[in-house]
């Protein structure tokens, strides 16, 4: 079986543009990326706090401490520069993989520089033992 666990978070970015006449995406500060664990092309699911909009596209990588969040194509339509927007990478893993999974939780300010970074062990937080 498998199972679909969050990797990675950008937690709380500001929308610094919306490109409606872009073909589709997100592009992210790249830096935030690899904290986040997203790689060039991954899916991403996006959901904006102001209007509970959720989202799945790629992401493409913009200059290292740009700081930029930005919408292209569709969802542009509804998410606007200075919105807050959750990023989540999603895995698929098997049981046996869970124990050596460890999600990033990244924190931003109102510029999107990160703050803080938070590492997890599911192996810790699991507490009933099963695989």
């Amino acid at each position: 079986m498998l199972r679909t666990i969050c990797k990675g978070k950008i937690h709380r970015a500001v929308v610094t543009e919306a490109r409606l006449d872009y073909v589709g995406s997100i592009t992210l500060d790249r830096l935030l990326m690899k904290e986040a664990d997203i790689l060039p092309y991954e899916m991403v699911q996006i959901t904006n706090i102001a209007n509970a909009t959720l989202w799945k596209t790629y992401a493409l990588p913009a200059s290292e401490g740009s700081g930029t969040v930005c919408l292209n194509g569709p969802p542009a339509r509804h998410f606007q520069p200075g919105d807050l927007i959750i990023v989540l990478s999603l895995a698929q893993i098997t049981g046996a993989e869970y124990d050596t999974i460890h999600p990033r939780i990244v924190h931003v300010d109102h510029e999107n520089q990160i703050i803080k970074i938070e590492r997890h062990s599911l192996h810790a937080l699991r507490k009933d033992g099963q695989t």
